[in-house]
């Protein structure tokens, strides 16, 4: 399938029938698996043959859809989660322990600085944050010897931040780590992170993957390029784990070591598996995702270039306007586009943001962004509430920022209720 061009992968990578097999990938809803012998099942603990132990380890149909999303992005290995959560948890959890460092991206998704700066470090992980678009200088002076990883978000959920990743990479490798890239608003129609040396990329697969609002979940893969050997700094790779017998993940399972542990460690003890049933409903997502990533950009890029012009705004942040900061890093790093989001500010602050989301009629309030229905929400007071100033602020989030999900409409419609909406929003 890695021959394939990324259109028909999204179509056909993943599962192949064999002669009398059901066409479309079927639903294997069993939580067990039989096998003939114990000497087999043996081999299965030891993680020294190939099959299903348990769903909460792995499942066939969520095993071709793994397959195709690694197929996508150009990954060795992949591991369907049960949330985005669960696998921006994971990617940091896999080699980062009590009394270690991550060194993050301010500009993130407020559910994954909970995550980190609230409950992980409740674990016993230390986190540094720091504004994307800082000079390299400051970037390398808070690594420490004990970081570990590094994670950011390619396009950033709501301030579309667009990382200079090449900038990041540079500094990941420089101090001997891996990267991890949330790669959830471009997908990898628009960007692929190991294309441009990332080493761990994570999804929340409920957004554009999906692109219906009907299956939750989330997706962690391995690039298989990260060299987790040098200088022994990985240990929990590249020695015994007693849990299975003595099993050297580097040793066994090459370049696939990182994906492997997730998968068997991690997923075996945290059971945060996405269900047969979510992978099923992903994989048609992901069927179409190659029509409606461009459909959704296009159409964003038209609201975009309508709000630039509107007095009644105050504000318009979409990289695929020339006006953008952003615009001529997008361009090298995603030419095709970013993604379907654009945040703005009315004219009259939080107030009049609220007067226009009530307005809306085609729009939709809801807590949810990237899928095939137009929707918005006011993250400070949703998403990022629980947030203090300082921390919107690192984030990118400013008090009035209305992050607004144009979807695969007819754009003239969205323009014309965005257009009634702030009519009554701005009298």
């Amino acid at each position: 399938m890695s021959d394939f061009r990324i259109e028909t992968n999204c179509v056909q990578a993943g599962y192949k029938p064999k002669n009398g097999d059901p066409r479309v990938l079927p639903i294997a809803q069993s939580t067990t698996y039989f096998y003939e012998s114990s000497e087999h099942m043996a081999k299965l603990f030891d993680l020294s043959a190939a099959g299903h132990l348990y769903t909460r380890i792995s499942n066939p149909t969520c095993e071709a859809v793994e397959a195709k999303i690694a197929a996508l992005e150009g990954g060795v290995a992949a591991v369907l989660t049960s949330s985005g959560q669960a696998a921006s948890l994971m990617s940091v959890f896999n080699i980062c322990h009590a009394g270690q460092h991550c060194l993050c991206s301010a500009a993130l998704y407020g559910g994954t600085f909970n995550l980190f700066d609230k409950t992980m470090r409740e674990m016993g992980i230390e986190f540094d944050f720091v504004d994307p678009d800082a000079p390299i200088e400051e970037i390398n002076a808070l690594f420490k010897d004990n970081t570990r990883c590094v994670f950011v978000e390619s396009v950033s959920n709501p301030s579309l931040t667009v990382l200079d990743i090449e900038k990041w990479v540079d500094a990941a490798h420089s101090h001997g780590v891996p990267l991890i890239v949330d790669n959830t608003f471009p997908t990898a129609i628009n960007f692929r992170p190991f294309d441009w040396g990332a080493d761990i990329v994570v999804h929340s697969t409920s957004k554009y993957m999906d692109g219906h609002a009907v299956a939750l979940g989330g997706c962690l893969i391995d690039g298989g390029k990260f060299d987790w050997t040098k200088d022994n700094k990985y240990p929990e790779l590249t020695t015994p784990d007693e849990s299975y017998h003595g099993v050297i993940y580097t040793e066994q399972f090459g370049a696939a070591a990182y994906g492997t542990k997730a998968r068997t460690h991690l997923m075996r003890d945290l059971g945060s598996m996405m269900s047969p049933e979510n992978a099923f409903l992903l994989n048609i997502g992901l069927e179409t995702l190659h029509l409606r990533v461009p459909r959704h950009c296009e159409n964003a890029l038209a609201v975009a270039r309508y709000l630039e012009a509107d007095d009644r705004i105050e504000w318009v942040n979409f990289a695929g306007l020339e006006s953008s900061k952003y615009y001529e890093r997008a361009q090298k790093y995603m030419p095709n586009g970013t993604c379907g989001v654009v945040s703005f500010g009315v004219k009259g602050g939080r107030e009049a943001a609220t007067k226009f989301m009530d307005s809306l009629k085609l729009a939709a309030i809801v807590t949810h962004v990237a899928d095939a229905r137009t929707c918005v929400l006011h993250p400070a007071s949703t998403t990022h509430r629980q947030l203090s100033d300082a921390d919107l602020v690192a984030c990118g989030v400013s008090p009035d920022l209305i992050r607004f999900s144009v979807g695969i409409e007819n754009v003239e419609d969205i323009i014309a209720d965005i257009d009634q909406a702030l009519e009554k929003a701005t009298k």
